[in-house]
């Protein structure tokens, strides 16, 4: 087996990047400590066309180098808005026709692999602090809650996984009908 070149990727520009479809996912980020799991929330963003990002609270804002470590690049080619209130964000979204989700271990969750992506609407997907989780504030708002299940001792996954993991079935349910 052959690993790819990078020429034969079929990589896009940023020019070309910013204006094909987006999957109608965007991701809202709400008090992030760590730049690099925000610089790791963009890659995961492009690599899977996302809409955008939003950036809550004391989440940090390009440019800063450990985003950028993390990010390559990425924060140039996904769209990007800073909200400094995640109460009225959440509002706006609602406002515009997006189904707002936060992903959270929370009474009446959903647990991921039971979503069914409704046809023809966009998700909001809220991630939370790496220790207290999506904050008080935005659970009030919210539509409903997705969760990861899982197995072990921890039941913690670090944010930029838990960002992985969720774009990745969501994605799959929204391109592939999974």
């Amino acid at each position: 087996m052959k690993k790819a070149a990078l020429s034969d990727l079929n990589r896009l520009s940023v020019e070309a990047f910013k204006q094909a479809p987006k999957t109608p996912v965007s991701l809202v980020l709400d008090n992030v400590r760590s730049a690099l799991n925000v610089g790791s929330a963009f890659r995961t963003a492009d690599a899977f066309a996302l809409e955008r990002i939003y950036l809550c609270g004391i989440t940090c804002q390009p440019p800063h180098r450990e985003i950028h470590k993390t990010a390559l690049g990425a924060t140039g080619s996904v769209d990007w808005e800073y909200a400094p209130h995640i109460q009225d964000l959440i509002r706006r979204l609602k406002a515009e026709g997006w189904l707002v989700l936060a992903v959270e271990q929370a009474a009446g969750s959903l647990p991921l692999q039971e979503f069914v992506f409704p046809a023809g609407q966009k998700i909001a997907l809220v991630f939370g602090n790496e220790v207290h989780g999506v904050g008080d504030e935005a659970m009030d708002l919210v539509d409903g809650a997705l969760e990861v299940p899982q197995f072990g001792v921890k039941h913690s996954l670090n944010v930029s996984v838990c960002v992985g993991v969720v774009v990745w079935e969501l994605f799959c349910k929204w391109k592939f009908n999974r």
